[in-house]
């Protein structure tokens, strides 16, 4: 069974950075697309950022230049590295992949912007 686990969520104060990883058990081929939603209170999930296995990226709008996603096809890993965070990036960040039609999600790590 495939279980995506995230780490490295926080509390960080307005400016700096938080770097999220996820990490792929239970299986041992590669995935296509990953990627990194979000989730604020009272809001639906957002797109934050993807990348595809061949390594295209697609990023929100909101988070260009501050973002950065990235991959190992050998280890079935994805990261989010976050910088300049403001408090409109608090939300709970998923870690998504899509493999075969099948969705994969992981349960969710909190990030918390504030001074």
């Amino acid at each position: 069974q495939v279980q995506l686990v995230e780490s490295g969520g926080g509390l960080v104060q307005p400016g700096g950075s938080l770097r999220l990883s996820c990490a792929a058990s239970g299986s041992k081929f590669s995935f296509n697309d990953m990627g990194w939603y979000r989730q604020a209170p009272g809001k639906q999930r957002e797109l934050v950022a993807a990348i595809t296995s061949g390594g295209s990226t697609n990023y929100a709008d909101s988070v260009k230049g501050r973002f950065t996603i990235s991959r190992d096809n050998a280890k079935n890993t994805l990261s989010l590295q976050m910088n300049s965070l403001n408090p409109k990036d608090t939300a709970v960040y998923y870690c998504h992949a899509l493999r075969s039609g099948v969705n994969y999600w992981g349960q969710g790590t909190q990030v918390t912007v504030s001074s």
